[in-house]
C-alpha cells in the first residue's frame, strides 16, 4: 500500500510547473468566459465574424465558465480538461471553417489545449500512469 503512495508523490517543481501552467490555461479561459457573459462591442465583433448570433454568447460563455472550474478543481481537472478538449475542438473547427491564418487564429485552440493537458498531466501522477510517456 505504500508503495503505490510513494509512487504517487510529484516534485515540487513539476507539480509547481504544472500549477503555472494550469493557471495560465485558467486565467485565459476565465476571462474568455467573462468576456462572453458581458458581450462588450469586440467579442460581439468577433463572434459575427465567426457566424455566431449574439444570441449564444451568454451560454457559451457560461458553458467555458463551467468545464474551466471544473479544470481548475484539482479533485475534477481530468473532466474539466476533457470538457475543455471538446470546446476547444470546436473552436479550431470554426476557426478553420471561415479561413481564418492556420497558425496564428485556427490552431491557437490547439496550442491553450498542449497547456491544459500539459499541466494537468504534471501535477497529477494518475494521468501519468495513463498516459505514460516514453523516456
Amino acid at each position: 500500500m505504500q508503495a503505490v503512495a510513494a509512487a504517487s508523490v510529484v516534485s515540487r517543481k513539476r507539480l509547481w510547473t504544472g500549477r503555472v501552467l494550469s493557471g495560465f490555461v485558467v486565467l485565459f479561459l476565465l476571462m474568455d468566459g467573462v468576456m462572453k457573459l458581458f458581450k462588450p462591442a469586440p467579442v460581439l465583433k468577433a463572434q459575427a465574424e465567426l457566424g455566431w448570433p449574439d444570441n449564444i454568447t451568454v451560454a457559451t460563455g457560461i458553458v467555458l465558465l463551467i468545464c474551466t472550474i471544473l479544470y481548475a478543481v484539482p479533485w475534477t481537472a481530468i473532466l474539466g480538461a476533457i470538457l475543455l478538449t471538446g470546446y476547444l475542438g470546436g473552436a479550431v473547427a470554426v476557426q478553420w471553417r471561415v479561413g481564418n491564418p492556420l497558425f496564428a487564429e485556427t490552431l491557437f485552440p490547439v496550442y491553450m489545449g498542449i497547456l491544459l493537458w500539459a499541466g494537468v498531466y504534471l501535477r497529477d501522477t494518475r494521468l501519468c500512469e495513463v498516459i505514460p510517456l516514453r523516456r
